[in-house]
């Protein structure tokens, strides 16, 4: 059973990383609910905008840019296969790996899919004033950034 906020101690209002992963879980509830509404998870996202920014890929890069892991990449890719969102086409400096494009498929899939998690983003910020949104994702980039071991530096 999930605590209410009438019956959470009042100390445990004022700890910043319980107060982010509270707000963590409602985001990646609201993200997730509207991605599976199309058949769509976060990974699925996350690799569709690294093809479309840093372009065509190799899984293992795929898996650095993204962060998801290797052994789960491969569900990730074949689901986008599948999907005809990305294609794979051996490559011609290695042939013994593929080298992921971004199909116009995928391209349309991910303008769905960026106007849903843009929707997602302005129900979770919603409480927020304009301004506070733009100071709250100030602060979390200045964190996440001050957090990020060196040799992850981008």
């Amino acid at each position: 059973m999930s605590p209410t906020p009438e019956h959470t101690p009042a100390r445990l209002h004022a700890i910043p990383s319980r107060l982010l992963a509270g707000a963590a879980a409602v985001a990646d509830r609201l993200v997730g609910e509207r991605l599976a509404a199309e058949g769509a998870h976060k990974w699925h996202f996350a690799v569709l905008v690294a093809l479309a920014e840093g372009g065509a890929a190799s899984q293992a890069d795929l898996s650095r840019r993204t962060g998801i892991y290797r052994s789960d990449m491969v569900a990730v890719l074949n689901a986008l296969a599948d999907a005809a969102c990305v294609s794979r086409e051996p490559d011609p400096a290695d042939r013994r790996r593929n080298v992921i494009s971004l199909t116009p498929v995928g391209r349309r899939r991910l303008e769905r899919l960026d106007r849903l998690i843009a929707e997602a983003q302005r129900e979770l910020l919603a409480p927020l004033a304009p301004a506070d949104q733009d100071e709250l994702v100030r602060l979390l980039t200045r964190l996440t950034e001050g957090h990020r071991p060196p040799h992850d530096a981008r």
